[in-house]
């Protein structure tokens, strides 16, 4: 437990867990709307008020001391409580349903801090989440059996959106052996009417490559154990690749990948009174997403002086 002998401005901490999510204070410095300066000086001072160290400050960008990860799960539970209880009493008390949809391969991330900042903010919305494939989250969308979704663009079917950020897919495969170069390339892909098993499919038609689905899952961690036990070969979110993984590319005999891009897109006819709350959902996720994706460690590149490894 850090013990603090005076007031912590929340500010400080919420600019702190930014950081903490991005590993930039110049990722930081743009979620916030400060400038990298006063980022850095928010950060010093947080540290100064504590007197202890809280960021390795390296090539790389920013990572956390183990009193910083303390601090981490500190802070996020005093926020948490502390805009629980604002909303309770502020003149603003949004209620409704927020029914979102979400690609699995992303959920845990954006159930990581995202939404349940989210339903800490407002507890007055009853946020109803289901994760599947794009084009299923599609569907739902235009049946109004959503209200607001992200969905990548391929497969889905559906016009228009707010791009929020634009996915790395890549060929996954096991750290050993060549399975990519059998005659019949084996795959491990999600249902119909996923963006990623279609491109998958795209590109080895393409170059007129022989494949067969071997194992088939809605599960993200079902196809990702399938790659990395040598059953298959699949396209993954770049960071999505584990160290039992190694990522391929067209000189391993393989096509190059669409790239694609992830949306938020909005249901026809939101019910009235929800509408407040969809919208102030969506505007969190603008926030936390646009630009970055998820993984906010993807804004790194060429940030605070380093690349990703």
């Amino acid at each position: 437990m850090i013990e603090v002998s005076s007031t912590l401005d929340l500010e400080l901490l919420r600019t702190f867990q930014v950081v903490a999510r991005t590993g930039s204070l110049a990722a930081t410095a743009e979620i916030r709307h400060r400038t990298l300066s006063a980022i850095s000086m928010q950060m010093k001072r947080l540290e100064a008020e504590l007197d202890v160290r809280l960021l390795e400050r390296g090539p790389r960008g920013v990572s956390l001391t183990s009193s910083g990860e303390v601090l981490l799960q500190e802070a996020r539970e005093l926020l948490r409580v502390h805009d629980t209880l604002v909303s309770r009493f502020s003149g603003e008390r949004l209620s409704g349903r927020v029914r979102l949809g979400i690609p699995e391969d992303y959920a845990r991330e954006l159930l990581d801090d995202t939404l349940p900042q989210f339903m800490a903010r407002y507890p007055g919305i009853l946020l109803d989440v289901n994760t599947d494939t794009s084009g299923r989250l599609a569907r739902a969308l235009r049946k109004r059996q959503l209200d607001l979704g992200i969905v990548l663009d391929h497969a889905s079917g559906l016009e228009g959106g707010e791009t929020l950020w634009h996915p790395t897919p890549v060929w996954a495969a096991p750290i050993q052996g060549a399975i990519h170069r059998e005659a019949v390339v084996p795959l491990a892909v999600h249902p119909e009417q996923c963006p990623y098993r279609h491109l998958a499919i795209e590109g080895l038609d393409s170059i007129q490559r022989p494949w067969r689905t071997v194992f088939t899952s809605t599960s993200i961690h079902a196809v990702e154990k399938a790659i990395e036990t040598g059953m298959a070969i699949g396209v993954l979110d770049r960071e999505r690749v584990t160290t039992a993984m190694r990522a391929l590319d067209e000189s391993d005999g393989l096509p190059p990948i669409r790239r694609c891009v992830a949306r938020l897109h909005f249901a026809r006819g939101i019910d009235d009174a929800s509408q407040p709350a969809v919208e102030a959902l969506a505007q969190l996720l603008r926030e936390r997403l646009r630009g970055r994706g998820p993984w906010q460690r993807d804004a790194l590149s060429g940030r605070d002086g380093g690349q990703r490894p």
